[in-house]
């Protein structure tokens, strides 16, 4: 008897864990995307990023080989692109910056190729 009892308990606390998962995935989705801050600066771009372990990337423009715009399923539903950035010796991309309007992604790729393309005289840091 006491099995059955246990069974009628199981759904509505199988329930509660579905439940808190699927909140504290979509309050990691929210603070994963707020905690991004960059800046174009004038010799390099800065990026900030991080919900537990917090990364400060440089990435000097005589380092980058070329930029990118990508957009994934989701972004193309919520209306938002990603800036992605590759750089000289490094396999993939170095830096990511999801969560911009497509303009301003498209309008941050083409300054920040402007910006590499002047940078091309420099030396590397």
């Amino acid at each position: 008897m006491w099995a059955f009892g246990a069974l009628n308990i199981a759904p509505l606390w199988s329930g509660a864990v579905t439940g808190g998962l699927m909140l504290a995935g979509f309050v990691w989705v929210v603070l994963h995307y707020r905690l991004w801050v960059y800046q174009i600066r004038a010799d390099a771009i800065y990026l900030e990023r991080g919900v537990v372990t917090h990364v400060q990337s440089l990435v000097p423009y005589v380092r980058v080989q070329h930029v990118d715009t990508s957009q994934s399923p989701v972004e193309r539903v919520l209306g938002l692109s990603t800036l992605v950035v590759y750089t000289a010796g490094s396999r993939g991309a170095d830096v990511s910056i999801p969560g911009l309007k497509p303009e301003e992604a498209r309008d941050l790729q083409r300054r920040v190729k402007e910006l590499a393309i002047e940078a091309e005289g420099d030396d590397a840091v």
